[in-house]
């Protein structure tokens, strides 16, 4: 006789007699006893309909009665409700008895009322139907071997996808065979960073620092830590970051943001670049090249791709997090040879292989045409939006200057000497309730900037449509004594 069973009654449910049989335990009192733990531990919730005596009973291998007898006990102990042509359900006073104290959830991050975070897009963008429709097509044609395991590069269809899209919209050099699909950029930063501390560039073996601009993300600073290197910052100023002074440096590599520095907004003058270029050439090393918003040019064609001075130097990493959504969690990274293999294989050991059914729908996306249609209707979109932050803050904080290049999807608000200190301008705008981000807070060393001016990071796209004048309102009343 079976003691042991999962129950279907709509769902499954385990319960475990055996144990308890094996102490000794009465068949009765042991049905009652799991079912009681059940509850308790909230596997069997309020209002859940329980299965009939005789199933359940036929389920576990023992007789109805025992059953009914059990039933009995726990609705008259007030664990169970009885009702006449409605079965037997949980009852729902019934609260967890458990003598352990409930672990205490992490709070909820509050959104601002009107949240200018940077770095976001307008996610009620999303294209949803599009995406449907190329899921549907990408199910009814994927062949059945897609669903295995697969190559930790990635599916094929999505990096051939994209070494036609790249090569024709960023003038990408590179095929299928060195793109790698990751999970989001934080991702591809850490394999690459794990690569190159373990494989070491022929001069700058044994390096253990990582150049990055002297403005950035924190948290990516942070990854690069916990992948073994050090961040190494690079001033930044009007013309990018001073790729010039990594000289005879010996970093591992240089990480940057050439097409609109994040988050000053500059464009890393040509110099700069062929100076960053000729620095990997001589040392042996590479660049990183994060090309996170570089579709997203509003007042000229977008600067091509500086993967394209040098495949075998530079490390091209674009994703889908601004054309689409973060969520998506979908990067790519175009690796030089030398990179391929050690890249691919830490994919590999860090989760076999991004999700496929994403990256078949990408590719779908990509070949329809539907995706640049998209990324057009977004750059529509969040130029216009840029225009209305410049108009509304000439004509209501005109003290206020926007800078960086007209890209992206964030501006960089400087304010004149004298102003409030960022310290005070954001907790000033707590009491508006609006979300913005100072432009301290990306600084990798405060002695890069020592007399920099107050400034705000104005995230422009991230409202919904029927909220940005509000958030624009906020801003502006932010601003306009500051």
């Amino acid at each position: 006789m079976s003691t042991t069973s999962w129950t279907a009654f709509g769902g499954d449910l385990h319960l475990d007699l055996s144990g308890r049989r094996a102490a000794g335990v009465g068949l009765r009192a042991a049905l009652e006893d799991a079912l009681r733990e059940a509850v308790q531990d909230g596997r069997l919730a309020p209002g859940t309909r329980l299965p009939s005596s005789r199933a359940l009973g036929e389920d576990l291998g023992i007789a109805r009665n025992t059953v009914v007898e059990a039933y009995g006990q726990l609705t008259a102990e007030g664990w169970l409700a009885s009702r006449q042509g409605s079965g037997t359900t949980v009852a729902g006073r019934t609260a967890p008895r458990s003598g352990r104290r409930p672990a205490e959830a992490p709070p909820e991050r509050r959104t601002a009322r009107h949240d200018l975070t940077p770095g976001r897009p307008d996610v009620s963008l999303f294209p949803r139907t599009a995406w449907l429709t190329a899921a549907r097509r990408a199910l009814a044609t994927a062949p059945h071997e897609a669903f295995g395991y697969g190559s930790p590069l990635g599916r094929i269809e999505l990096r051939q996808a994209l070494t036609d899209y790249l090569a024709r919209v960023r003038g990408v050099r590179t095929d299928p065979d060195h793109l790698l699909i990751c999970s989001g950029f934080t991702q591809g930063i850490g394999l690459l960073c794990a690569a190159l501390r373990e494989r070491g560039p022929a001069r700058t073996r044994g390096t253990r620092t990582l150049a990055v601009e002297g403005y950035g993300l924190p948290p990516q600073r942070e990854m690069v830590r916990a992948a073994g290197l050090t961040p190494a910052p690079l001033p930044v100023d009007c013309a990018g970051a001073r790729t010039d002074l990594l000289g005879a440096r010996r970093d591992a590599a240089v990480l940057l943001t050439p097409a609109h520095q994040y988050p000053t907004g500059a464009a890393l003058a040509a110099e700069r670049r062929s100076a960053a270029v000729g620095w990997a050439r001589e040392q042996d090393g590479y660049v990183i090249e994060d090309d996170y918003d570089g579709e997203f040019r509003y007042d000229r064609q977008p600067l091509g791709a500086m993967q394209a001075l040098d495949p075998e130097r530079v490390v091209y990493a674009g994703t889908a997090a601004k054309s689409l959504a973060p969520g998506l969690r979908l990067a790519w990274l175009a690796l030089p040879d030398a990179l391929v293999e050690p890249v691919a294989r830490r994919k590999q050991l860090a989760d076999t292989m991004s999700p496929v059914l994403d990256q078949l729908t990408l590719a779908e996306l990509i070949t329809s045409g539907t995706y640049d249609r998209h990324v057009r209707r977004c750059r529509l979109h969040y130029r216009r939006r840029r225009d209305a932050l410049v108009a509304a803050l000439a004509e209501r904080a005109p003290h206020v200057r926007v800078t960086g290049i007209a890209a992206g999807l964030h501006a960089v608000l400087q304010l004149p000497p004298g102003a409030p200190t960022e310290a005070e301008l954001l907790a000033r705008a707590g009491t508006l309730d609006l979300a913005v981000t100072g432009l301290s807070w990306h600084l990798a060393d405060p002695a890069l900037a020592p007399d920099a001016s107050p400034a705000l990071v104005v995230g422009y796209a991230t409202p919904h449509d029927r909220l940005f004048p509000a958030a624009l309102d906020a801003l502006c009343e932010l601003l306009r004594t500051a």
